[in-house]
């Protein structure tokens, strides 16, 4: 193993914490140099930064630090929270966190890519969509994270009940969630479309 290599050990027996500190540190470093490269802004194009966008398809969606789509990432968080407990209860916590980090941060680099915008324009809701700003895309990785921490402090059936619970919010309220985004990806449903659009 190289000297790298070794410092990386040699620092997480030292000293857990940091290192993984390090490690989401670096995770979080490789998306925003992603995003850079594939050109999208640090923040939306109307120039301005606002902690909440209302607006479920509105022109700001996925450009502002919070929207209603950061339900879904929340959810995201405690979705690999759970999976993790159960295929790698022995991994220490601090590298489950950091690696719920780096899933939720290629599924960002990976929705942001022209191929997932495009397919994402086959939905109703996401017709004039053009992917997420950096600011937005970061602030969703730590929507998973806290998400993640909501988890490990909660019994997994309080886990399941917030998900469930999120969903049937989301639908209500935007006629979108984690579930329909997904289907709509996969598998764009031209009746779900219409129904998303109040037809």
């Amino acid at each position: 193993m190289d000297q790298q290599g070794n410092w990386i050990i040699r620092t997480y027996r030292q000293s857990p914490a940091l290192a993984c500190t390090i490690l989401i540190a670096g995770i979080l470093a490789v998306q925003t140099a992603f995003l850079v490269i594939m050109g999208h802004p640090a923040i939306c194009d109307c120039g301005t930064v606002k902690l909440w966008y209302p607006e479920a398809s509105g022109p700001e969606t996925s450009q502002h630090i919070t929207d209603w789509y950061s339900y879904s990432h929340v959810l995201h968080g405690l979705i690999f929270y759970v999976i993790l407990w159960l295929v790698a209860p022995r991994l220490p916590m601090g590298l489950r966190l950091a690696l719920a980090v780096g899933v939720e941060a290629a599924w960002e680099m990976a929705e942001n890519t022209p191929a997932v915008i495009d397919r994402y324009r086959q939905s109703a809701l996401a017709e004039g969509y053009f992917g997420d700003s950096i600011l937005n895309s970061l602030s969703d990785t730590f929507a998973a994270m806290f998400g993640f921490l909501v988890a490990r402090v909660s019994p997994v059936w309080l886990s399941v009940v917030l998900v469930v619970v999120t969903e049937i919010f989301m639908a209500y309220m935007i006629r979108d969630n984690l579930t329909l985004n997904i289907l709509q990806l996969v598998h764009p449903s031209e009746a779900i479309s219409r129904w998303q659009v109040g037809g």
